[in-house]
């Protein structure tokens, strides 16, 4: 790739755990012979998703939280892309392409709309695609009580259908016919596991201005973007250990309680008897966790959750999380 040559980026959203990591650690695991800068949004106050990421070939990773890029920290966006693009000309870092990440509440208009009327932006980056997750299991509430959920969808250059594992084919269709009745141009693939061919994702020249401006007429026109104030986000962290079994009764406990209203949860855990960090996600009342990284000798271990969720009462939720953890030095 030609150094002087726009630099393509991929715009990688999707509603809060439809899968959108999972995707990216499939392309950053791929072998495509390219080094891929990734520039991670979370909404919430700390990111885990930096810690969820495979980085095999080194990649450059940014870390942008406390905010949305689509409105609070748009302008943290346009100051990191300036940045990244100073220390590759330096050959501090290398890297062919760029891949952001967005938050699950992201409006992917306004990040669009950087690489046009930015000019520093424009002329150092090419927007390449939109590329939108969509969780078959869950699509359906989201799409009819989120509009940041349908807008991804409506601006999407290709559509990824996650998790159609988990309904039937009738269901399946029936999203299937939802989601080309929103959006008729973007191609449609079922991935499992976040398995997709890279061509599909990937330098296919997919994002087309003026699609854009018919979706939204005031697509070049500074507008501001906000979320709900009923959303917001949760931290919790903690040096103690979990007794898992007790977390997953308090999941259990909360989704049963708040619902839909618990929107998303995930973590980088310090587990009772294990030596391995433990990676925890869930989606409303789904959730599960898989093995990470062994602590290293002498490492401080410790725990972060994150949870996202609308009129939450976030005190109760705090004192449900600190009594799951061991009792004694058993660990029950």
């Amino acid at each position: 790739m030609e150094h002087d040559a726009p630099i393509p980026v991929t715009v990688l959203t999707g509603f809060l755990g439809a899968g959108k990591t999972t995707v990216l650690n499939h392309v950053l695991r791929a072998a495509h012979g390219q080094r891929i800068a990734v520039i991670e949004n979370e909404f919430g106050a700390a990111g885990v998703d930096n810690e969820l990421l495979d980085q095999p070939h080194g990649e450059e990773i940014v870390e942008m939280n406390n905010g949305c890029l689509c409105c609070t920290v748009r302008g943290d966006l346009v100051r990191i892309l300036g940045r990244l693009h100073e220390r590759r000309a330096l050959g501090e870092i290398r890297f062919d392409r760029v891949l952001i990440e967005t938050t699950g509440l992201a409006d992917p208009a306004p990040v669009a709309q950087t690489f046009f009327v930015e000019n520093s932006v424009r002329e150092r980056y090419r927007l390449d695609a939109i590329v939108t997750v969509v969780d078959a299991r869950h699509a359906d509430l989201q799409l009819g009580l989120h509009g940041e959920a349908q807008e991804q969808v409506a601006f999407a250059d290709r559509l990824l259908i996650s998790k159609s594992d988990l309904v039937d084919a009738t269901a399946l269709a029936a999203l299937r016919g939802r989601l080309a009745g929103m959006n008729p141009r973007a191609p449609q693939y079922l991935v499992q596991h976040g398995i997709v061919d890279l061509d599909e994702v990937l330098d296919i020249h997919g994002f087309e201005l003026e699609q854009a401006l018919r979706l939204d007429s005031q697509f070049l026109n500074d507008a501001s973007h906000a979320h709900d104030d009923a959303v917001s986000s949760w931290v919790y962290r903690s040096t103690q250990p979990f007794n898992l079994g007790k977390l997953e009764g308090c999941l259990a406990l909360l989704t049963g309680t708040f619902g839909t209203q618990l929107m998303r949860y995930k973590g980088v855990l310090d587990v009772v008897g294990d030596e391995r960090r433990m990676y925890f996600q869930g989606v409303q009342a789904m959730y599960g966790g898989i093995p990470g990284r062994p602590w290293e000798p002498g490492e401080d271990r410790a725990s972060t959750l994150v949870f996202i969720g609308r009129d939450m009462p976030w005190g109760l939720v705090k004192e449900l999380v600190a009594a799951c953890h061991p009792d004694d030095e058993t660990g029950s």
